[in-house]
């Protein structure tokens, strides 16, 4: 698809060396999903989010989670109006189509599930009254993995709400001396091209989802996911909403990557980013230093992959 690699071009003017993070993204977006980034400031999580808002033409707004943020904070209230004599709503910064929730585990259990239940229903309601949020509306939420004091970490069945999981990692030495370079020029987010519009956006979702899958890829995505459920090192494998994510990404990335139908690789390519945040690995593996990734590894080698994909 040209226009996808258009968008990917564009966001790589500012992030560079961070093709993968911005594709996974993208998924993310073609699948109506939300994303849960994984890492440390500083690697670019803001700036990417800003850049995939502009180049795809889509608002913009940024949350920063603190533990006395409030839900009305981020759903936005209702404030009367002397001269229309009744109660005007006035949003809140979710009500933008792209929204990152930096630190979104350090506020209140009570603020985490507003913004989660406006991430499932896509929808909010306040006062009573249901405000409908934009569409396309798609959530980044950011998680620092190494600093937990004053934390409220996310319950499991929120955790199962997020598409991806995804960590972006630090840059390679040379694309780390370009971004010092960069960071001295006038190139800003605002320079990007708009290579999409939102009803564009639309118009791709749907059609990512279009793409064909062979009835024997789905009994394997079945078979893995079932896989996750009865390996002994697991306490909590993958939900059957899991596994209707891995379908649905395997199905974007092949459209990502100009096919008509989904491959094996695409399904394997996309199942650690939606499994990684959903398996729960059980204590004593924890102490002999086992980790969800060499479990998710070890779940894909030891699953066979069909042969042929024709029904």
């Amino acid at each position: 698809m040209e226009q996808i690699q258009q968008v990917l071009n564009a966001i790589e003017q500012v992030i560079i060396g961070k093709r993968s993070s911005a594709e996974q993204l993208l998924l993310g977006v073609l699948c109506s999903g939300h994303v849960l980034v994984e890492d440390v400031p500083g690697v670019g999580k803001t700036t990417l989010a800003k850049a995939m808002a502009q180049v795809l033409g889509c608002s913009f707004s940024r949350i920063q989670f603190t533990p006395d943020l409030m839900p009305s904070d981020i759903l936005g209230l209702s404030l009367y109006d002397q001269q229309q004599s009744a109660f005007v709503y006035h949003p809140g910064p979710l009500m933008n189509h792209i929204v990152l929730a930096d630190e979104i585990n350090r506020t209140s259990p009570k603020t985490q599930s507003s913004l989660l239940e406006a991430m499932s229903e896509k929808h909010i309601t306040v006062d009573g009254k249901t405000h409908e949020l934009p569409d396309p509306f798609f959530v980044i939420a950011t998680q620092n993995p190494v600093e937990y004091e004053g934390t409220y970490p996310l319950p499991e069945a929120q955790l199962d709400r997020f598409l991806l999981h995804v960590t972006m990692g630090y840059p390679e030495f040379d694309h780390e001396v370009s971004i010092l370079s960069l960071n001295t020029g006038t190139k800003t987010i605002q320079d990007l091209p708009q290579v999409l519009s939102p009803g564009e956006l639309k118009d791709l979702q749907v059609k990512s989802q279009q793409v064909y899958m062979a009835q024997s890829l789905q009994r394997y995505i079945v078979r893995l996911a079932q896989a996750t459920r009865e390996h002994s090192d697991v306490l909590l494998g993958l939900s059957p909403r899991g596994a209707q994510h891995i379908f649905r990404v395997a199905k974007a990335l092949a459209f990502i990557r100009g096919m008509d139908h989904v491959l094996p690789d695409h399904i394997k390519e996309v199942v650690p980013g939606v499994c990684h945040h959903r398996i729960i690995i059980r204590p004593e593996a924890r102490f002999r230093d086992i980790t969800v990734t060499q479990v998710i590894q070890n779940i894909l080698e030891a699953t066979s992959v069909p042969v042929l994909l024709d029904d």
